[in-house]
């Protein structure tokens, strides 16, 4: 849980005037209506307090962190929202008991028992409010008010027509009465507003309806899904909020860990965009290990070009994975090593298989990552490979005169199906009508990084 203390988001001598200029007609039991603002209060409050840093609980997968220039894209939003969705404070009639100079002691009611309008305007309007943010019991994030505080500076009333010049009189007291009843509304609609982005937040890489959480998960096909929750308290500074978030993947319907854990790491000091995401090695690798359990990293190979080996024969070969393939981050550089068998048959005439032999073959990609729309994606190219013969069925034979076969088919044959499947892209982590734009992705130690602004729809 993180707790913001002391926020404060201060409206400076600003004027909220009453709308309607047609001297609306005021009845007995009228209410006053003052136009404000319904703010995105958390937006101001990240953007204008020092905030206070809480370490993550867990090594996070993927790092998510939101900068100043993010920040301030939100409060754009939250201004952009704010003349959609303006909601009125409503005021009841007022009453009270004052002396006046050469007068004494006035009790006085105003109801409004006569016609007119009035210009109302709200000064030095200061919210100090203490957020907390936490996650829910699917690991998404949520923030709601633990202490709110609201004061007004001024409000000046000032009456037209009907018995104004009467009104006028007692203005004083009921601007001192506006002011104390404005404040007292003020909170309740702060709280109701921070309370109302739950639901968005919500959306984080989910599914909804009507507001009742289903998991924090996206699915990425038929046998893996990707897990997005939270691992731990945000981390926080004065410029920006970074989240830890699992990042693991896993067979759909079957959660197993893979033998392997994320190593900490920490995101650089880059805040030209106003979003990065960190994925890790562990992250990508946790992919691996699924598909691998899953059992969908073989490859049967039964095309023309391998008949070379043996021109009297048709021949199959059956390339699998006999581990997870290993991924690791340097700079500027992301390479998949990949330990596999090739396993030769000769399809007899019944189209039954005969073994010829089993090669160990020992693989290495280099691979080139970039994002498009909400998904990493990328491709890889062959860099280098080594067989050596496990299991002959034909007798001795020097492994090196296949060399050539075999680049044919792994760069013509199984490489193409690799870069099918990873151009289809896997989701990165998302909240509602998101888009990013202006994406760049660097390939640092241990992880990815992708910088982007962002911009949402709707």
């Amino acid at each position: 849980m993180v707790s913001f203390t002391q926020c404060c988001c201060q409206l400076a001598s600003r004027q909220f005037k009453h709308p309607d200029r047609k001297r609306p007609s005021i009845g007995t039991s009228q209410q006053f209506k003052i136009i404000v603002l319904e703010m995105m209060f958390l937006w101001c409050v990240l953007v204008l307090v020092n905030l206070v840093s809480v370490a993550t609980d867990t090594n996070a997968g993927v790092k998510v962190r939101l900068t100043q220039k993010g920040l301030e894209y939100g409060r754009q939003i939250a201004i952009a929202s704010i003349q959609q969705k303006l909601r009125t404070i409503q005021l009841q009639d007022i009453s009270g008991t004052e002396r006046v100079k050469a007068v004494g002691k006035v009790q006085y009611s105003f109801t409004g028992r006569n016609s007119g309008s009035f210009d109302l305007s709200v000064n030095e309007l200061t919210i100090s409010t203490t957020i907390v943010i936490t996650s829910d019991n699917t690991g998404r994030p949520m923030v709601s008010v633990k202490t709110c505080a609201a004061t007004v500076g001024s409000v000046k009333v000032k009456f037209h027509g009907g018995a104004s010049w009467l009104y006028n009189l007692f203005r004083s007291f009921i601007n001192k009465a506006l002011r104390n009843a404005l404040q007292k509304k003020i909170c309740p609609l702060v709280i109701r507003s921070i309370a109302d982005t739950n639901p968005h937040l919500k959306t984080l890489n989910g599914d909804m309806i009507n507001y009742v959480l289903i998991t924090v998960l996206a699915k990425v096909d038929q046998y893996a899904e990707i897990e997005y929750s939270m691992v731990g308290s945000p981390v926080i500074s004065n410029t920006f909020i970074d989240l830890g978030l699992k990042g693991e993947f896993y067979n759909i319907g079957q959660h197993k860990e893979p033998p392997f854990s994320p190593k900490p790491f920490s995101l650089p000091t880059q805040d030209t965009k106003m979003l990065y995401f960190g994925i890790s090695a562990f992250s990508i690798n946790s992919a691996g290990f699924v598909y691998q359990t899953a059992g969908v990293l073989r490859l049967s190979i039964t095309d023309d070009m391998i008949e070379t080996m043996y021109p009297d024969l048709m021949v199959k070969l059956l390339v699998e994975t006999v581990k997870e393939p290993l991924v690791t981050f340097e700079p500027n550089n992301m390479t998949v090593q990949a330990s596999s068998t090739v396993t030769a048959y000769a399809i007899q005439p019944n189209s039954t298989l005969s073994p010829l032999f089993v090669l160990n073959l020992e693989g290495s990609v280099s691979a080139h990552m970039y994002v498009t729309e909400l998904k990493l994606a990328g491709n890889v190219t062959l860099n280098k490979f080594k067989m050596s013969v496990a299991e002959s069925y034909v007798g001795p034979f020097q492994v090196g005169s296949l060399d050539k076969i075999f680049t044919v088919v792994l760069r013509v044959a199984v490489l193409p199906l690799v870069n099918a499947r990873l151009q289809e892209g896997f989701p990165l982590p998302a909240i509602g009508k998101m888009q990013l734009v202006n994406s760049q992705l660097q390939v640092l130690k241990d992880y990815l990084l992708i910088g982007t602004d962002v911009q949402f729809n709707g």
